[in-house]
């Protein structure tokens, strides 16, 4: 008769490690465990500073995804065409966002934390795909010659 082999025994990693995290949080104590919680809760002032600049981004985010919206629908609905179209599209993309910042928006300039970087990044792919496509659609349905 064939011996039959010994195998390793299977077992589950993850099973294995919520095992060694109860085992450990047994050991510790109760408190140091309250205290890395209430840690977590408190950020400090980089990390606000960080988010409280997400924020705006967030915001002029979707507004440039609107303005591109907009600005395609009137640029093209107004009679706009080739290059006139075009400086449209760039006085959209390039001078809304400092409008929106200061007038709208009310944020304060500052050289190291808002700056015309920031101002103008957020949003520059979805203004420019939105206006395209707004624009495409909006012309080839004024102009059904081009289709026939």
């Amino acid at each position: 008769m064939a011996s039959k082999k010994k195998r390793a025994k299977k077992f589950d990693v993850r099973k294995k490690r919520a095992k060694l995290l109860k085992e450990r949080e047994k050991q510790q104590p109760k408190v140091e465990r309250e205290e890395r919680e209430i840690k977590k809760k408190f950020k400090t002032e980089k990390e606000e500073k960080l988010e409280i600049r997400l924020a705006k981004e967030t915001k002029l985010y979707w507004i440039r995804a609107a303005t591109g919206v907009l600005s395609a629908l009137i640029g093209t609905l107004i009679g706009l065409d080739s290059y006139s179209l075009f400086i449209w599209m760039l006085s959209f993309w390039f001078g809304f966002p400092f409008l929106a910042s200061f007038v709208i928006l009310r944020y304060k300039y500052d050289e190291e934390e808002w700056n015309w970087k920031n101002i103008i990044k957020p949003g520059i792919g979805i203004f420019f795909f939105l206006f395209m496509i707004i624009a495409i659609l909006i012309y080839t349905i004024q102009n059904p010659q081009l289709y026939t």
